[in-house]
């Protein structure tokens, strides 16, 4: 069995993490919760969690995350937990374009990764990736080409990405360092990074 070899941190760091659930009201602690408590334990990376199961929720989220949360600039990472399909996002039964998203987050992302868990596929196009980079101001743009509902990239390789991130904010160094050290489920789930 291969174990995934996972740095702990020195600093405090932090990830904001965005999930859609089905039902705010009867969401119970999810997988993606215990991860984080787990990452923060054992890599030193903190995080603040909101679930949202609308749009609306979701604009909430951002604005508390903008003009509430004074530890924002300590956000690097901005991580979502979103259902859809390929450059579409699924909130209540309604998809919402990349752009959509882009658009959403206009202007409000700068020098933050804007990374996406594999519940969906992200398959940009330059032209597309350097849309939502510019709207958005975000540095970086990271995802999956492979969905799957039976492996979550939050148990796998996102931790990973997020230590070696914060280990070292060299992107082109971070990801050819995850292909390195873990080839083969960076290319089982497609791993993708546009900046």
């Amino acid at each position: 069995m291969h174990t995934l070899e996972v740095p702990n941190t020195d600093i405090e760091n932090f990830i904001y993490c965005l999930e859609v659930v089905p039902d705010i009201d009867t969401a119970e602690s999810t997988e993606v919760v215990k991860i984080l408590e787990d990452i923060a334990l054992n890599q030193n990376i903190s995080s603040i969690y909101k679930a949202c199961d609308t749009i609306e929720g979701l604009e909430e989220s951002l604005s508390y995350l903008l003009y509430d949360d004074h530890n924002f600039d300590g956000y690097e990472i901005i991580y979502l937990v979103l259902p859809g399909e390929a450059n579409n996002i699924l909130i209540n039964d309604y998809y919402y374009s990349i752009e959509e998203i882009a658009e959403l987050f206009e202007g409000k992302m700068g020098g933050k990764i804007i990374h996406f868990a594999n519940k969906k596929v992200l398959d940009l196009t330059d032209e597309e990736s350097q849309y939502f980079l510019d709207v958005t101001g975000a540095r970086a743009i990271s995802g999956y080409g492979f969905p799957s509902e039976n492996m979550s990239s939050a148990f796998t390789i996102d931790r990973v990405f997020f230590s070696q991130f914060y280990e070292n904010d060299d992107l082109r160094e971070v990801v050819e360092t995850m292909f390195r050290k873990h080839y083969n489920l960076c290319k089982m789930l497609d791993f993708r990074l546009y900046y």
